[in-house]
């Protein structure tokens, strides 16, 4: 997806949450803020976009999100523990009712044999309790690597917001 088709999909999540008059919050690492800057690209974001977070570091994962050192030494920065304690920092240190989550390794370097460059953790959160999590692994240079990223954040709590509404 491009830019604008990644903002048009931002547009389709706003739609949704300003209609349930629910808030969401991002907590980015890998896509350093990419898919806030969509969000609030949508005019009128304000009624619906709490505010974002990029954690890039772990110290900032800890300090800014709670993700406690022993999840991030024992499962890594780039894990669905690591992206599921983003999720439920960012719900618990906002006024977000949804939390999207991403932490991954974009490349070129930084990859590992277990963790290799396109691997990304994402994690969804509602105010309900539910967590969902999810590895993929994306092709591509660093741009596109992030650009996949941002739409599958984007797409999956569209969809489970759509699903929660229904």
């Amino acid at each position: 997806m491009n830019q604008q088709e990644l903002e048009a999909l931002a547009a389709q999540v706003g739609s949704l949450f300003e209609a349930n008059g629910q808030k969401l919050v991002t907590a980015e690492s890998c896509t350093g803020g990419w898919v806030a800057q969509c969000l609030t690209a949508v005019p009128g974001s304000s009624a619906w976009f709490d505010r974002g977070f990029i954690t890039y570091s772990n110290a900032a994962k800890h300090e800014m999100l709670d993700v406690e050192f022993d999840t991030l030494n024992t499962h890594g920065a780039v894990s669905e523990a690591t992206a599921a304690a983003m999720a439920a920092g960012a719900l618990c240190h906002s006024q977000g009712d949804w939390a999207l989550a991403i932490t991954g390794v974009a490349g070129p370097s930084g990859g590992s044999p277990d963790k290799p460059v396109g691997t990304v953790c994402f994690s969804w959160a509602g105010a309900e309790g539910r967590i969902d999590t999810q590895t993929c692994h994306f092709k591509g240079c660093r741009e596109e690597v992030r650009a996949q990223s941002v739409e599958h954040a984007l797409s999956g709590v569209l969809r489970r917001a759509q699903i929660m509404s229904a």
